[in-house]
């Protein structure tokens, strides 16, 4: 059943992205931080937990996950080193997945090359 919920809410999510970039004149970078911005706003009401637990990894995959992993980096640097641990805190979540990108795609740029 997991799979099954997993699979929905990317699949939900994914369908919804392509509807909105189909009917305006948006851009993928404005999706992109949309998604982002929704993650923070339904993580900073607690939202975003109930999905998390719910969906399971179907909802810590898409980018909306991204703006949920900055809110409570943010939150807790908050709650452990005051107003500074805002911005201390902020990418420590997420610095796993940001450094494994950065190196992936160092990687991956010695191994092709850029077509014109």
């Amino acid at each position: 059943m997991n799979y099954i919920l997993s699979f929905l809410f990317c699949g939900i999510v994914c369908a919804i992205s392509q509807l909105v970039l189909e009917k305006t004149r948006w851009t993928p970078g404005h999706m992109n931080t949309l998604l982002v911005v929704v993650g923070c706003v339904l993580s900073g009401f607690g939202i975003y937990d109930v999905i998390l637990k719910t969906f399971h990894a179907g909802a810590s995959i898409p980018i909306i996950n991204f703006g949920y992993l900055l809110v409570t980096g943010a939150s807790e640097g908050y709650i452990n080193n005051g107003f500074i641990g805002l911005f201390k805190g902020l990418l420590v979540n997420a610095s796993a997945g940001i450094s494994y990108t950065i190196v992936i795609s160092f990687i991956i740029s010695l191994l092709f090359k850029i077509k014109n």
